[in-house]
């Protein structure tokens, strides 16, 4: 992913950008570099999915926020696992009308000279991928898990197999559109403006007797229970592909993929930053000014911190590789920790005896910092004093 150029600096706009500005930057990029004007032109169209990606990535709230936490690595798991593929994740569409419908409305048949030859509207199409949410505890994810999750999706009709037509009945080809799924008609300045037909919906054919089950529609609403593995490390916002149960395809072609949405509760023991994980450890006052060794938990089991004496309240000290473990291009983290002296409670009379000794036997070069304070404050009441 290092060859890959920063998302905004593609849409060429700043990191603050709103959803109207990086749609209006990538609408003058499809305009420009849309394979229909530049036929032939390898660069073009190059830069036409460089762009095209960038907008499904910052467009989309969640992945932008992923995005923007961990870079191009945060989106190994937001495409699948060969990465973007424009055909496939780009949901805007790929024909230079879809790009002009969605951004000025209605259709815009004739813009690009016809270069690509029309979809069959009666061809398997690959299904709507969805989305749902997974709440995952702090331990399963960074241990990661396999549990089980209902998903709910569309699925072809079992009654008429996704026809939509009811059990000796067919689909019939539409008259109103001659099969095409769309209709033409002249626009404004000589542009051919393409809309779904109103008939048909777009399908190319009709349905004379409908399903009851599905009531034409040719899908059912489905809740079946899969088994998904979560991957170790997994963070919050990230998302995992559970490929082939998304919603099913028109004209019984495949179903799309399904992402789970992973959001994780806190820790009562860990701060999570990236793969690195924080820890607020409490010691004794005296740990820390004679020294010693100090038992910590890591998600690889309990390591031993060495204390040196006279060790400053609220020094961190780092085990490395003591972190999350690393998910795709991220490395396994580190784990932080810092040592926070606790003030003793509840001393008995030999603890207070001792205590006393002790605060008696104290001297300035025990407090370099309170001593120089001391200083520091003295130098500013004479100053004040002179007022």
């Amino acid at each position: 992913m290092a060859d890959k150029r920063d998302y905004y600096e593609v849409l060429g706009v700043a990191r603050d950008a709103d959803a109207d500005a990086i749609k209006r930057a990538y609408r003058k990029l499809a305009m420009k570099y849309h394979p229909d004007r530049n036929p032939g032109n390898k660069e073009a169209e190059e830069k036409f999915k460089e762009a095209s990606e960038a907008y499904e990535v910052l467009s989309d709230s969640q992945k932008r926020a992923t995005y923007d936490r961990y870079g191009h690595a945060g989106m190994a798991g937001a495409f699948g696992g060969g990465g973007f593929n424009f055909d496939r994740d780009f949901t805007h569409g790929a024909d230079l009308n879809d790009i002009l419908n969605q951004f000025f409305g209605g259709g815009f048949g004739g813009f690009g000279g016809g270069s690509r030859r029309r979809a069959d509207p009666t061809a398997p199409r690959r299904g709507e991928d969805t989305e749902q949410g997974v709440r995952l505890s702090f331990e399963d994810a960074i241990f990661g898990m396999t549990t089980k999750v209902r998903v709910h999706a569309a699925v072809a009709c079992p009654d008429c197999d996704g026809s939509g037509a009811e059990k000796g009945s067919a689909r019939t080809t539409c008259k109103h559109c001659n099969g095409a799924g769309t209709v033409r008609s002249q626009g404004f300045f000589g542009f051919v403006q393409e809309q779904t037909c109103p008939v048909c919906g777009g399908h190319g054919t009709v349905v004379d007797k409908p399903c009851r089950k599905c009531r034409g529609d040719g899908f059912v609403a489905s809740d079946e229970e899969v088994e998904v593995r979560i991957p170790a490390g997994i963070a919050d916002g990230m998302s995992v592909r559970v490929a082939g149960k998304g919603n099913a395809g028109p004209n019984n072609g495949p179903r799309g993929d399904l992402y789970l949405r992973v959001s994780v509760k806190d820790s009562d023991l860990f701060e999570r930053d990236g793969q690195d994980l924080i820890l607020r450890c409490s010691v004794s006052p005296a740990l820390l000014a004679l020294g010693g060794e100090l038992p910590v938990e890591t998600p690889n089991g309990t390591a031993t911190l060495k204390i040196k004496a006279g060790t400053p309240n609220g020094t961190v000290q780092r085990l490395r590789g003591q972190g999350v473990r690393g998910i795709g291009r991220y490395p396994t983290g580190d784990l932080h920790v810092v040592l926070v002296a606790e003030t003793p409670q509840a001393l008995d009379k030999e603890q207070v005896k001792l205590t006393e000794q002790l605060r008696k036997s104290e001297r300035d070069r025990n407090f370099p910092e309170r001593t120089r304070q001391q200083k520091v404050a003295k130098a500013f009441a004479a100053r004040r004093d002179k007022k």
